[in-house]
């Protein structure tokens, strides 16, 4: 999946318990949002739908048929729908670490259990809020997202925020979502996230291959590589940034550390980028200031995907077999899936 857009991806649930004001926010939107869903078939047949539109719609329709008879994925109403939201994000994610710490600060509700962010559907709000908890002490980072799921709760729509990304990119977010509806463990985000990112790039694999798009498989492989060298450096800064914090220091020796950790991260990573032609995943991130918020929602995601690989790879990549597995794993103590999968890092 393209680096930019797998970053920002952080699942995006509705809320069914909290604060009166950000229940409501929750509640109205997604209201909103599932008003304005229509057919893909609908759509597509319309004379008034766009020629790029159209495109992009028959596009998402062969990806979202392959999802269910080829992967195995729920064939349900999520994603043969499409809604026009009007603006260029569907929520605004926000997620805070504390100034001393590589682990996200998390909010916990009913059914879906703890998770390491609050999403909104009003951008204004979201920032107000990542603002609150700055004041706070905290490292915060702000950030649209252009698709979310409801974890099969409702018919998710396709949404014209998705509409600028390739057939690559949205085969991604469809396989990656339909993960989440597969199986979905409360108050375990990095295995969630894991997991749909393993389906998801092995979804690629094969929607390519199928459509013998070799040419475009070896391209989306140097895209994974260049991804997983990013990875590799945040990840390493994450690891020497939890010794630091765990360190003793002084707080203003601590804050001197994380500084000169964060300054050594933008250096290495401007050298990746030199070698790759001035372009590389995560551009948006270090364009601006990186801090530990950052570096928690990237381990959300992948600490745990060399696991849930090594569990593919052990059944042949017999994606049944796999779900089965992972399913069995899913009804383990944390303490006990975490050996499994997901190391100590």
């Amino acid at each position: 999946m393209a680096a930019a857009i797998r970053a920002a991806l952080i699942t995006v649930l509705i809320a069914t318990s909290s604060g009166g004001c950000y229940l409501l926010q929750g509640a109205q939107g997604q209201l909103s949002l599932m008003s304005k869903r229509e057919p893909i078939a609908r759509v597509i047949d319309s004379a008034s739908t766009p020629p790029a539109l159209r495109t992009q719609l028959e596009a998402v329709t062969a990806i979202r048929d392959f999802a269910s008879r080829q992967l195995g994925l729920p064939d349900n109403g999520s994603y043969r729908s499409y809604a026009d939201v009007g603006r260029p994000y569907v929520v605004w994610n926000v997620v805070a670490a504390p100034e001393f710490s590589v682990d996200p600060k998390e909010w916990c509700y009913p059914v879906v259990g703890c998770v390491a962010y609050r999403g909104y559907f009003n951008e204004k709000r979201a920032r107000r809020f990542g603002a609150r908890l700055r004041r706070q002490g905290l490292d915060v980072t702000v950030g649209g997202v252009a698709a979310y799921s409801t974890l099969g709760h409702f018919n998710d729509p396709v949404l014209n925020t998705m509409m600028g990304w390739n057939d690559v990119e949205l085969a991604s977010i469809i396989f990656h979502e339909l993960t989440h509806q597969l199986l979905y463990v409360p108050n375990d985000s990095s295995f969630n996230e894991a997991l749909a990112t393993t389906v998801e790039e092995e979804g690629v694999r094969r929607w390519l291959r199928a459509r013998g798009r070799e040419a475009d498989l070896a391209s989306h492989r140097v895209q994974q590589e260049h991804y997983s060298k990013v990875i590799d450096l945040l990840t390493a800064t994450r690891t020497q940034l939890r010794a630091i914090y765990a360190s003793g220091l002084a707080p203003q020796a601590m804050r001197d550390r994380k500084r000169a950790q964060f300054a050594a991260l933008r250096a290495s990573f401007d050298d990746l980028k030199a070698g790759w032609g001035g372009h590389a995943p995560f551009e948006s991130w270090f364009s601006a200031d990186i801090n530990n918020a950052h570096l928690a929602s990237i381990a959300t995601y992948y600490r745990c995907v060399p696991g849930f690989e090594r569990e593919l790879q052990a059944v042949d990549g017999d994606l049944p077999a796999f779900y089965a597995r992972v399913r069995q794993i899913a009804k383990l103590e944390q303490a006990k899936r975490d050996a499994l999968v997901c190391g100590s890092t």
